[in-house]
């Protein structure tokens, strides 16, 4: 199937196409079209964050990635559903000034997340090559919660000694 979303592709709109590939359609194409022409996406593709459409951009409903979440009955992943938090706090630090204290690791994550996407921005020139580069960090993400079972990081106990005497 193809899906469209609007050009200059950062942090929710990477987050969901990786969604898209990895748990809705593996063979996924993705079409890019500026914002002020979303009125010429092509029929045939499934718009995501574009306003006004289902699966909208983030919004009091949630972000992009919740309501693929929620419309491909993905809710059953405890590390998807981890992801999502993770990604709705990366987009509150943008839209509304949330800084997450120490103790807010997800909220944490979110914002690394959010200067991956843009360092992405400036290291690649097309919104492909965004998406294919970036897919690797939220696979890595994904097996960090998969592995934890969706809940908070666990610290490796294997007996090896800590590189650094055991300091964070």
């Amino acid at each position: 199937m193809k899906w469209v979303t609007t050009a200059n592709v950062h942090f929710d709109r990477v987050a969901s196409p990786w969604l898209i590939k990895r748990f809705i359609d593996p063979q996924a194409e993705f079409v890019f079209v500026a914002r002020n022409q979303v009125d010429k996406r092509p029929a045939d593709a499934i718009p995501i964050a574009i306003p006004g459409t289902k699966l909208g951009p983030h919004d009091e409903n949630g972000t992009t990635f919740t309501k693929l979440l929620k419309e491909y009955k993905l809710t059953g992943d405890p590390a998807l559903v981890h992801m999502a938090e993770v990604i709705d706090k990366g987009v509150k630090f943008v839209l509304e000034k949330y800084r997450p204290p120490v103790t807010d690791r997800d909220g944490q994550i979110g914002v690394g997340f959010l200067a991956f996407s843009d360092g992405m921005v400036l290291h690649k020139s097309n919104d492909q090559e965004r998406l294919d580069a970036s897919y690797i960090a939220y696979d890595a993400l994904y097996a960090l919660f998969k592995a934890n079972k969706g809940l908070a990081l666990v610290a490796r106990d294997d007996g090896a000694p800590a590189v650094d005497g055991g300091h964070a």
